[in-house]
């Protein structure tokens, strides 16, 4: 018996350790690459300020201050809480203060724009920081020698086609890839830190954060934008929180605090006591660490890790696209489920698609890291500042047991922080920044436009639709003829008689023997109970109405559904059913209810969006589509 539970133990502890290195891999790429130009950006960047002993100490205080309150307190102990059934990320918690906060908050469409605002940045921040990553990596080869910088831009394009090629084999395939890669990484950048700090003891002052707010007090304005610069270091915490659902919270605050989070101290003060030895190296200050005879193989493994840190945006957009057609943001899409452990680990083709162009074509814009840094950091303190208005809406539900003035406390010292961090960061609006809010713009527009059309025409469909309960009473009392067989009608809404059905019963005068009209609604929850996953209800003559529930994380897989049915003592066979559709054309009128370029945008997603039979799993050769006009 114990020898079974000591097996079982040791199984359970080999499966976190593996977990745990593929968390490493995907969600702490892009943390853990900022040294690469973090620190070096505070003096040689554009606003870079001038490396006295005084602001080299108090920039390396403020990086390492930023990651002990930003990211150790306030996203890894505190936000990680605030999971929705173990999934993060904007739109995540904007279900949960649906669900949780106070009764007059959780109906307010401002709840929704802040969701909606929060997943566009973030979309922004994905197209960026492949970028930057690579360019930075790459960047590293001219250190060797000037022969390399023409080749520079060939080569991340080529470096960024590959990232982007291997997606489509899945989460936890590229985490046990990378986690062993980023594991080498943490300790070279230890390594590398520790053996400055030995060399130069004195750049253990930047622990004391009493020499961060000095070093402010005395830059004046240039305060402001050092502030901005210094926030690069923790520019992929957001993108950690959207990753919670790839692997749990234990793994990833695991990892953090026994290795990525000591390491990173260990770098940045590293550097800062190289710089207090040679101030005037400011010029790619991470690779100034290594001996000459380490510079190569440095380098090598920088590029690498680079490569890597863009995972962890890319597969928070994935899970952000996810959402985002589950909670009726976005047109449905196709979604490809890599694990059959863990539903959060997910491959979206369409996002792939447009972060690799989107990439490729700021890399040709930009042509260089520092000047990425100019447009990095908008979008990621805007969404730091949306999660904590969230946050602070449903925080005493979230934590009960403590104070309620200690949390209000709390959570308004870091909604202060993070307003001035987005002040701060809206300096670089005129110098790069703008490209980001204009990607956002875009998404926002797109977005709004698809759920106000969908709004619009549910409507427009429910004013013109027989009401089922009619149809239902006008069958009873008519007694059509009927065929063999079982029908499915697909539903919008429960209380309205299905388009596919009315046109199937005026052109055929007949009906199966058995229909069943669907009805399937999201639910603002990752995950619905198998047994709230339908309720049945028979309305007599051989006719039902299921009403089917999805979370916004889950595969609404109908054929799955149907199968676990009983009606009459006899389960569903769903490839032995008909399933019928309705297909609408949308004819744009001139409406005041909606503005027409907007309802363009709406017929235009409408039209490339996945088919209902590809998106809820129907058996192709058993679906019936009716095509039909809709003015709206």
């Amino acid at each position: 018996m114990s020898d079974n539970v000591t097996s079982k133990s040791a199984t359970v502890a080999s499966g976190f350790l593996g977990l745990s290195l593929a968390a490493l891999g995907v969600v702490y790429g892009d943390l853990g690459t900022s040294p690469l130009y973090a620190l070096r950006e505070c003096f040689a960047g554009q606003h870079g300020i001038t490396a006295t002993p005084g602001n080299v100490i108090g920039a390396t205080s403020l990086i390492i201050w930023f990651l002990m309150i930003l990211v150790s307190l306030k996203y890894v102990v505190f936000v990680m809480h605030a999971d929705n059934k173990g999934e993060g990320g904007v739109l995540a918690l904007m279900a949960l203060v649906h669900r949780l906060g106070p009764a007059r908050f959780r109906s307010l469409a401002v709840i929704s724009m802040l969701g909606i605002i929060g997943a566009s940045l973030l979309f922004s921040d994905g197209v960026i920081t492949p970028s930057i990553s690579v360019l930075s990596a790459v960047e590293g080869l001219s250190v060797i020698t000037p022969a390399f910088e023409p080749f520079i831009i060939p080569i991340s394009l080529v470096i960024l086609a590959g990232l982007f090629a291997l997606q489509s084999r899945g989460t936890a395939k590229i985490g046990a890839l990378f986690g062993p890669i980023l594991l080498v990484w943490f300790v070279m950048i230890a390594v590398l830190g520790t053996a400055a700090i030995v060399e130069y003891p004195a750049i253990l002052k930047s622990l004391n954060p009493v020499y961060a707010v000095k070093m402010l007090s005395t830059l004046g304005w240039k305060s402001f934008a050092l502030l901005a610069t210094a926030f690069l270091a923790i520019t992929g915490v957001e993108v950690l929180y959207a990753d919670m659902g790839h692997f749990g919270k234990s793994p990833i605050r695991a990892v953090w605090f026994t290795l990525v989070f000591p390491a990173l101290i260990l770098n940045y003060m590293g550097q800062g006591a190289h710089l207090l030895q040679s101030p005037d190296l400011t010029a790619n200050l991470f690779y100034q660490l290594a001996p000459s005879w380490f510079l190569v193989p440095a380098i090598v493994i920088a590029t690498i890790a680079t490569i890597i840190a863009s995972q962890a945006v890319i597969t928070g957009m994935f899970s952000v696209a996810k959402q985002a057609v589950q909670l009726g943001f976005w047109p449905r899409i196709k979604i490809k489920y890599t694990s059959l452990e863990h539903a959060g680990q997910v491959y979206v083709p369409f996002v792939n698609i447009v972060l690799f162009v989107s990439t490729v074509l700021l890399v040709l814009y930009f042509r260089h890291s520092g000047n990425f840094a100019s447009a990095y950091g908008i979008a990621v303190s805007t969404t730091m500042l949306i999660t904590t208005a969230l946050i602070f809406l449903i925080a005493r539900s979230l934590w009960p047991k403590i104070p309620a003035f200690l949390l209000m406390s709390l959570f308004t010292a870091f909604l202060l922080l993070h307003i001035l961090l987005f002040a701060a960061n809206m300096t670089k609006l005129l110098s790069g920044g703008w490209i980001v809010v204009l990607i956002s713009i875009v998404m926002v527009v797109l977005m709004t436009s698809w759920l106000k059309g969908r709004a619009l025409l549910g409507r427009k469909i429910e004013s013109e639709s027989l009401p089922f309960n009619t149809f239902v009473a006008d069958i009873l009392a008519q007694q059509p003829p009927r065929v063999r067989g079982t029908a499915i009608f697909l539903a919008g809404s429960a209380q309205s008689t299905p388009r596919a059905l009315l046109h199937n019963y005026k052109h055929n005068q007949a009906l199966h023997e058995r229909i069943i009209v669907l009805t399937v609604h999201n639910e603002e929850i990752p995950i619905v109970a198998a047994e709230n996953r339908f309720s049945l209800t028979e309305l007599g003559s051989g006719i039902y109405r299921v009403y089917c529930t999805f979370g916004f994380m889950e595969t609404p897989d109908l054929p799955s559904v149907l199968r676990t049915i009983t009606i009459d003592g006899r389960t569903i066979d769903p490839m032995q059913v008909s399933y019928f559709l309705g297909k609408e054309l949308l004819v744009i009128s001139n409406t005041v209810a909606m503005r027409s370029w907007r309802k363009r945008i709406f017929a235009f997603l409408s039209r490339n969006a996945t088919g209902a039979s590809s998106f809820f799993k129907l058996p192709p050769n058993r679906v019936v589509e009716f095509g039909s006009q809709i003015e709206f």
